[in-house]
């Protein structure tokens, strides 16, 4: 079986897998994060970011999103947020729970980008008591359509968002897809744009189960330490979770990761492209693709032993293909081959 269904469904790259192993050799200085791989974590991110930052390893997304969403966003505050985001759709009202009734403010826009001015017009209620008071703007890079905000679209939203007093959190669970697919740093995606905090996506590029949430601006985090142990994580052999974060940091793994998925998801969009009875969704700008396809060539692919999300009954043309760190070109090709047969 050939799994394109998501990237969650992959094993875990070499390089992070020899790193549990070392770190499961010896005993930690201490536990809770008191080691020496969390300790490191810190000085590599900086060195990645161009910047001193402060990083916090969970091991969920959904904990490195609500986490400092939590922290920067009080119970009667208004999250911004594109319709389709993880926050919004995904994560079972964690935010809403985790803030303790903050509520969210979905927006539209196409391609799963809201816009500017989009977020401009939906801002309202700031001092009013009877109102939900704007506190976040949440941007998913890369998005849920598998595409990218680029630096002018991310740098007029911050700028729209700090006029109004808020803070910037990017969800970045594909964070290192879209840095390769930009061609940018990570800095000039995150800070150097206006980003206040970042969930730091491994677990979807290589990692076993590791995010790191990393804050851009010096502030007094002990409230998030308080929120991460009330909220169950604060690991006791914490080391895991950091030497997966450390190897992952380390000699570009995150980005070689993406820039192979990303290639993998090009290499099946430019052959798709050439095939009449095929149509795409979205842009294709990262690892993710939105594809119309005949019917008969979704039970011949299914047939063929390869996997991939069907979108809806009501649309049984509509299937989402997730390319991964890992996967082969042998496959890809294969897959464009049984395409052929329907152009």
């Amino acid at each position: 079986m050939t799994n394109f269904a998501s990237d969650n469904v992959t094993g875990v790259a070499p390089e992070i897998m020899d790193a549990i192993l070392r770190a499961n050799d010896e005993h930690a200085a201490m536990s809770y994060g008191a080691d020496n791989w969390t300790d490191r974590l810190n000085e590599k991110a900086s060195a990645i970011f161009e910047k001193d930052v402060s990083v916090f390893p969970v091991i969920s997304g959904t904990a490195a999103n609500v986490l400092p969403i939590s922290f920067l966003t009080p119970p009667y505050g208004a999250i911004y947020c594109h319709e389709t985001a993880h926050i919004n759709t995904d994560e079972c009202n964690a935010s809403e729970f985790y803030t303790g009734g903050a509520k969210l403010i979905p927006l539209s826009g196409v391609h799963g980008k809201f816009t500017a001015d989009s977020l401009s017009a939906g801002i309202f209620g700031k001092g009013v008591p009877r109102h939900s008071q704007p506190a976040l703007v949440s941007i998913t890079q890369t998005t849920e359509a598998g595409t990218l905000y680029s630096l002018n679209e991310i740098s007029e939203i911050t700028a729209v968002a700090h006029n109004h007093g808020l803070k910037v959190h990017m969800d970045g669970a594909r964070f290192a897809n879209s840095v390769a697919g930009l061609g940018v740093s990570p800095a000039e995606m995150t800070w150097k744009s206006g980003v206040d905090v970042l969930s730091f996506g491994a677990t979807k590029n290589g990692a076993m189960g590791a995010e790191l949430v990393v804050f851009f601006n010096k502030v007094d985090t002990r409230e998030l330490e308080h929120r991460r142990v009330r909220g169950g994580h604060f690991l006791s052999k914490m080391r895991f979770v950091s030497a997966q974060l450390s190897a992952y940091l380390d000699n570009d793994l995150w980005l070689r990761n993406a820039n192979h998925a990303n290639a993998m998801a090009t290499r099946i969009a430019e052959n798709l492209q050439k095939n009449p009875s095929i149509s795409f969704v979205h842009p294709v700008e990262a690892n993710i693709l939105f594809i119309r396809m005949p019917r008969g060539l979704v039970c011949d692919l299914k047939a063929a032993g390869f996997e991939f999300y069907e979108m809806s009954t009501d649309d049984p043309t509509l299937v989402r293909l997730v390319l991964s760190f890992n996967s082969r070109i042998e496959d890809v090709d294969n897959f464009t081959k049984i395409a052929q047969k329907y152009s």
